[in-house]
């Protein structure tokens, strides 16, 4: 574990802030991530990486290396390095890929206008802007299956999305068969199916769709989030998709000169300040 420690905290302090949507700020030692930052990033606590980092935590387990993996926007070089010297097996071949290539994250800088996140196949939120946080809460203070869309949709409801009856109908279907359709391209990654699996358990209403046996892919929407601290914003949501790394680019829009697309504007403005640690 003395590599594994050494590993980590090298790999925290080479990632700038900058590379991860966080600004700078005065006072810093170091050029690369702080552990509260790292800590929001992937999940995790500040005590847990703490003793990480001291050869004090043995046994990390397989979600908590991915979830660190994807944080430090590891390759898959260093992500199966990272598994091997925390004594666990790397992801074999054919499993959901999380890697962000430089291009997708340009394009999330790029595009800080408008409210943006990066899903895996599986629906886990991999990467967002602070306006994606402002509109929709900041996932950083989200652990385990809860950075799972299909997950929350299922089994904590829409909370703070209206959807109109027909659209809900569509959305939920569309959910389980897109999910459907990464089993099929990913039948060797064990943790997409325990996500199932547990989905199944837990939520009748996934089953039922789940029964339907379609396979799809979720691309537009039409909703309306209603808890912003602007009050309801009507969006326009598109999925973009990156074929190489099987990502989903989730882009909210609204038209231009409407009333939703000013609320936008000011949550960009205004809504940011809300947020402690705007980021990914």
């Amino acid at each position: 574990m003395d590599e594994f420690a050494g590993v980590l905290r090298a790999w925290r302090e080479r990632v700038s802030p900058a590379e991860v949507g966080l600004p700078a700020g005065p006072g810093r030692r170091t050029a690369g991530l702080r552990r509260e930052e790292l800590s929001a990033l992937a999940g995790i606590s500040v005590d847990y990486i703490v003793r990480l980092e001291q050869g004090r935590a043995k046994n990390p387990s397989p979600q908590l290396l991915r979830a660190l993996a994807v944080a430090l926007r590891l390759t898959d070089q260093e992500r199966d390095h990272l598994y091997r010297v925390a004594g666990a097996a790397p992801p074999p071949p054919g499993v959901v890929p999380r890697h962000i290539g430089p291009g997708v994250q340009r394009i999330v800088d790029r595009l800080g206008d408008v409210p943006l996140a990066v899903f895996s196949a599986a629906h886990d939120i991999l990467l967002w802007n602070p306006l994606w946080a402002a509109v929709n809460g900041d996932p950083s203070a989200l652990v385990g299956d809860d950075r799972n869309l299909v997950w929350r949709h299922f089994t904590a409801g829409h909370e703070g999305t209206d959807f109109d009856e027909q659209h809900d109908e569509e959305f939920a279907s569309d959910l389980a068969a897109d999910l459907r359709a990464a089993v099929g391209r990913y039948p060797r990654d064990d943790e997409l199916a325990r996500l199932v699996a547990r989905l199944r358990s837990v939520s009748p209403e996934f089953e039922r769709r789940w029964a339907e046996a379609r396979v799809a892919e979720h691309r537009a929407s039409r909703k309306t989030v209603t808890r912003t601290p602007v009050g309801p914003i009507t969006v326009d949501c598109d999925v973009l998709s990156t074929p190489g790394g099987d990502l989903r680019i989730v882009v909210y829009t609204a038209a231009p000169g409407t009333e939703d697309a000013a609320k936008l504007a000011l949550l960009g403005v205004t809504g940011l300040q809300t947020i402690g640690t705007p980021g990914r």
